[in-house]
């Protein structure tokens, strides 16, 4: 019986250091350089916004180290930390990876290979989506 529960014990410690970890599952993936393609408001402010349409182009570089760092036309023009994690989404209530940046929450919509979509993590739900 002690057996029993001393394995329960070690069981449940590698279990929950386990699931404490798994929260940064997608931190790996998102480090690289994005560029942006486009932005779409949510319902209460529809628009859409690309680099001819604003401008400018922007770029987001996410570091291993948890940085974020923000480019238009090239120029830095922020530096700042980022975090990842697991989170409710405001307009759906369920889980999703989120990301936090630039004093903004974000629902990581889509992340693969060469896409990047996230969304703000309001009522707005505006949209943005980048590329590598």
């Amino acid at each position: 019986m002690k057996k029993y529960f001393l394995f329960l014990i070690v069981f449940g410690l590698i279990s929950t250091a386990y699931s404490l970890d798994s929260s940064n599952v997608n931190s790996g993936s998102i480090v690289n350089t994005w560029i942006w393609e486009k932005s779409v408001g949510g319902a209460s402010n529809p628009y859409t916004a690309t680099p001819k349409t604003a401008g400018f182009t922007k770029k987001v570089v996410f570091t291993p180290e948890g940085r974020v760092i923000t480019y238009k036309n090239d120029v830095e023009i922020r530096n700042s930390t980022y975090e990842t994690g697991k989170g409710i989404g405001f307009s759906d209530h369920a889980e999703h990876d989120l990301i936090t940046f630039e004093g903004k929450t974000y629902v990581i919509e889509n992340l693969d290979n060469q896409n990047l979509t996230i969304v703000s993590n309001n009522q707005d739900a505006a949209r943005s989506i980048f590329k590598r």
